[in-house]
């Protein structure tokens, strides 16, 4: 037991036995005089915040208790590759009996019937039953490590939660070796917003535990604790390197993170930590519209007028996955300019005035409202033809297209030209 356990332990037997005197003091009196008494409060009494103390100490200890028995019930890396063993030599049934006492529970019927489904041999591939259990024991093992950072035990992570865990579990990242100890708190804030702009969704300020296993952001986080091409051995630096393009498009790769914090201090030319409205308006070569730019900084967290590197970073995963349900929540509320929770014909024309005026400042033939706004009406095929709700343009699986349209003018440009692309395309193929 360490020193900090020892300390909880020795504080739990002190107060328990300060309670424990006092009420055995309280029945004595009170069988002595036969009516109820309580011992003088300066002696025996435990102050409301040592009580809450205590609880707290109990609930901790309680929890990760539970928490560790959890996790000696799970496979380890030794039990993993004697199963396996096992399977090769007996196949399935026929190694239940010599299966570790841990392993048994997947050798049931309910597993079965999950693999087996929709083969017509009857049969389960060792493969297949092997990597169910790998998963689910990856999986159990990530619900525990999660759980001993869920302080209150509701099935929830805070913000602040995450980002202890992914604090402490930075030296276990092969990946991040080299990565400077003084950009660690900007790496935490990359990875963390990932997780709280998808995940939840009701901006709570936590995520539940069960959405994090599920979203399969941890599963990219975790890939990296495997080694680098430079910590592999040279026989494996092709498959290394196969590896190392595939992190580059990982959102919590090394790379990723310092080209997002070396975007935002570019743009942030006046060097004070933040973003201004102009700033942000430089942003993918200056594209976005003054409207949008302006809706943006009064919806979405600033801090005095101007947005920090979390707020940046939302904008970023809302522009880099303008699909998804989140990103669209994210836009229409920027959108929905009098608050109405749909979109009409005003606000659509408040954020195309700025396209308008950027084809005319372009020296481009400028397009008259009424026709955009039928067109996406038509995109959207919203329930109420005359309005647009969120519901509408995420159902219309082309919100995207929506976005770039009344935001910037280059998503514009590219939308009204698709046609000739389409047709270029087309004419080149007939060619070839």
């Amino acid at each position: 037991m360490d020193e900090r356990h020892s300390q909880e332990y020795e504080l739990f037997e002190q107060y328990y036995n300060k309670m424990k005197s006092a009420e055995c003091a309280n029945r004595a009196s009170e069988n002595r005089h036969g009516i109820e008494s309580l011992p003088p409060a300066a002696e025996v009494a435990i102050s409301a915040e040592e009580d809450d103390d205590l609880a707290m100490r109990l609930r901790d200890e309680a929890r990760s208790t539970f928490l560790k028995k959890k996790n000696d019930q799970l496979l380890d890396h030794e039990k993993l590759k004697q199963l396996w063993c096992l399977l090769e030599r007996h196949c399935f049934s026929a190694g239940v009996d010599e299966a570790d006492a841990k392993a048994k529970r997947f050798f049931s019927a309910t597993v079965f019937a999950k693999l087996q489904h929709g083969n017509v041999t009857g049969l389960v591939p060792l493969d297949s039953f092997f990597n169910y259990v790998m998963r689910k024991t990856w999986l159990w093992q990530n619900r525990i490590s999660l759980s001993l950072y869920d302080i209150t035990g509701d099935g929830y992570l805070t913000e602040r939660d995450l980002e202890l865990y992914v604090t402490e579990l930075l030296p276990s990242i092969a990946h991040l070796k080299r990565l400077d100890s003084s950009f660690h708190p900007f790496y935490v804030c990359s990875v963390v917003r990932r997780f709280m702009f998808f995940l939840d969704k009701k901006r709570l300020g936590k995520v539940k535990i069960v959405d994090i296993l599920a979203s399969g952001f941890l599963d990219e986080l975790l890939e990296l604790r495997e080694p680098t091409d430079e910590q592999a051995n040279d026989s494996v630096v092709d498959s290394q390197a196969s590896g190392e393009i595939q992190r580059s498009h990982n959102w919590f790769s090394m790379s990723n993170a310092l080209s997002m914090y070396g975007r935002y201090v570019n743009l942030d030319t006046n060097r004070n930590g933040m973003l201004s409205k102009e700033e942000l308006m430089q942003y993918d070569g200056g594209t976005l519209t003054e409207e949008f730019v302006t809706r943006l900084f009064q919806e979405h967290l600033t801090y005095e007028g101007e947005m920090d590197y979390k707020a940046y970073l939302d904008f970023v995963l809302a522009r880099l996955n303008m699909k998804h349900p989140a990103s669209l929540r994210y836009f229409f509320k920027i959108f929905d300019v009098r608050q109405q929770n749909f979109l009409d014909a005003l606000d659509i024309n408040y954020f195309f005035r700025g396209i308008q005026r950027a084809l005319i400042e372009q020296d481009q033939q400028p397009i008259e409202f009424q026709d955009i706004k039928d067109e996406i009406f038509d995109i959207v095929k919203p329930a109420d033809r005359n309005i647009i709700t969120l519901d509408d343009l995420i159902n219309c699986d082309q919100g995207d297209t929506i976005v770039n349209i009344l935001t910037d003018v280059n998503g514009f440009l590219s939308y009204e030209n698709r046609d000739f692309s389409e047709n270029i395309a087309n004419v080149a193929y007939a060619d070839f």
